[in-house]
């Protein structure tokens, strides 16, 4: 009963999908073609090639290079040196790079679960192009901005990562990793890592523009324009800093919600990242839980760094 109840309230949300989207084709044209222009010059320019390269990168062995020279850094998390190769990597990456990353770690056993679900809660992260370039110096003409923004990104990442540290993690004791073979030609390896960058990052336009669609549905209850500008935040992080940008917010409250949205991603990335650790045992709720902390945390920091250096 209860199964069937479930299942007509979804007929239902999809028939009224369905008929907003034949009594508006305008409006759902014109999202569509807004999250292809997003996806094809914002996320897929900045992601594909460093989906690429992170395979190739852990094909040939080169998290055992990084965990060497970086990987002591990883103790303040309470985490093992193997793991220094996602963070460092999510710090110049954009999400889900990070939950990708993190599921083929631990899918080839080179991080534990442990590791897995804490990472999952910091290594969230804006691609710097995306924050410095777009938002920085496109949306707010500053460049100054871009960069305290991503600094407070960064900032309460780090602060998430050590409040939350694993103590007595067993793989803290792990100082090396196995060494890896080179089993395929180095075409194969490119094919199988360009093939599986390009099935992510579809997912991805698809659930972009599956969003935007949602988004637009908004308009039609007539909302106040600052409730409804939050609420697209919420859903899709980029039509919500872009709206910020054009709105008669001052200047501070621009780069603290904007902020807001970055850190907490929307629910379009939630969506990417669950969609990428789905079948494994890497907690969802880590990344949401976190995420709320980080886009409070990430805002109150900006706000201060904005009154120091602006």
């Amino acid at each position: 009963m209860k199964r069937k109840f479930k299942s007509i309230c979804i007929i239902l949300v999809l028939v009224f999908i369905l008929v907003f989207m034949l009594s508006n084709p305008s409006r759902i044209v014109e999202s569509v073609l807004f999250g292809i222009n997003i996806w094809m010059y914002n996320v897929f320019p900045t992601l594909f090639p460093f989906f690429v390269l992170s395979d190739l990168l852990i094909n040939y062995g080169f998290i055992k290079v990084l965990s060497k020279f970086l990987g002591c850094f990883m103790y303040i998390f309470g985490l093992s040196k193997n793991t220094s190769y996602v963070y460092f990597l999510s710090l110049i990456c954009g999400s889900p790079s990070g939950a990708r990353n993190i599921k083929q770690l631990l899918d080839k056993n080179i991080i534990n679960i442990n590791d897995a679900n804490h990472l999952i809660r910091f290594t969230h992260s804006v691609n710097p192009l995306f924050v410095l370039g777009t938002v920085g110096s496109i949306l707010l003409n500053d460049l100054r901005l871009g960069f305290i923004i991503l600094i407070s990104i960064f900032l309460g990442n780090l602060i998430i990562g050590i409040l939350f540290r694993i103590k007595d993690n067993d793989s803290c004791n792990k100082n090396s990793i196995h060494d890896f073979k080179e089993r395929e030609s180095f075409i194969a390896v490119l094919s199988n890592s360009i093939y599986n960058s390009l099935d992510i990052l579809f997912l991805m336009l698809g659930i972009i523009i599956i969003f935007l669609i949602i988004s637009s549905f908004i308009d039609i209850f007539n909302f106040n324009s600052n409730f409804s500008l939050i609420i697209k935040g919420i859903l899709e992080m980029t039509q919500g800093v872009k709206l910020v940008s054009i709105s008669n917010f001052s200047l501070i409250y621009k780069v603290v919600l904007m902020t807001f949205f970055l850190s907490f991603g929307g629910i379009s990335v939630h969506m990417q990242v669950s969609s990428v650790i789905d079948g494994s045992k890497i907690k969802y709720k880590n990344f949401l839980i976190s995420r709320i902390i980080h886009s409070i945390l990430s805002s109150i920091l900006v706000f201060i760094l904005f009154n120091i250096f602006y």
